[in-house]
């Protein structure tokens, strides 16, 4: 049996544009084309694209997922590898949830001292098993672009990529606390820090106002980037979109 493009992005949720450019970088060729230049992708592909999603979603780029899979024999053996880098994650998620819990009790506590963020005993801990990856593999609906982010990060050093990390998780914290101290999401300190996400990517390529508030969308359409959001605060992903649009609106038109 075999599954036209559009049939395969349904069921898969991945886009017809994401799975052609798929097939243009010998990612994911279908198993045959039609008279008519429709792609058509059969059970095998089915099992590939998979793989593929899996290894999106453990943060894997383009460029490391194609090694993987050419070097894969066997499914079985496959599947039992993603398994355990799922299982990985789940522990990473859980290193997560510990993260949030101990910043909220050390906030409490330091508020209650009349100190602030900086009585934090140990910042460093703000950070454990926080990888939002916020412009990386979440921006897979936009594969161009994902791809630029990831040649760009293949050419930082491990310190470059970690002091990356970081920062888009404290940028993450402080608007989480513009948004519980009630600032509009076009206030101009929340403006600031949206620009500063919009330079972060436009230093890599040139993004365009639709592309950058489609971004702001996955926000919360993404289930894993909603997440890493949520983690943070509740509310803080459509925050964060509906920051975007505005952004977008009054200053790239």
């Amino acid at each position: 049996m075999a599954w036209p493009t559009a049939e395969v992005a349904r069921m898969s949720g991945v886009t017809a544009r994401t799975l052609r450019h798929y097939d243009e970088i010998g990612l994911l060729p279908p198993a045959w084309i039609g008279t008519n230049g429709h792609r058509y992708y059969e059970e095998g592909q089915l099992l590939r694209l998979q793989q593929i999603l899996v290894l999106r979603a453990l943060g894997l780029g383009l460029p490391e997922i194609g090694e993987v899979l050419a070097e894969q024999i066997d499914e079985v053996e496959a599947l039992r590898g993603h398994h355990r880098r799922l299982l990985a994650e789940r522990d990473r998620l859980g290193a997560l949830a510990a993260t949030v819990s101990r910043t909220i009790a050390e906030l409490e506590q330091s508020r209650k001292d009349g100190g602030s963020m900086s009585g934090i005993n140990r910042p460093e801990n703000l950070f454990e098993g926080v990888r939002p990856d916020q412009y990386g593999e979440n921006l897979r609906e936009f594969p161009e672009l994902a791809d630029a982010v990831e040649r760009h990060g293949s050419t930082l050093s491990e310190d470059r990529i970690e002091a990356g990390h970081r920062e888009r998780t404290a940028q993450m914290i402080r608007i989480a606390e513009l948004m519980a101290a009630g600032e509009p999401v076009d206030g101009g300190a929340v403006r600031a820090e949206i620009e500063a996400q919009y330079r972060a990517l436009t230093a890599i390529r040139a993004v365009s106002g639709e592309e950058f508030r489609a971004i702001g969308r996955s926000c919360v359409e993404n289930e894993r980037w909603r997440a890493a959001y949520e983690a943070i605060a509740s509310g803080l992903a459509a925050y964060q979109r509906d920051a975007i649009d505005a952004y977008v609106t009054s200053r790239l038109g």
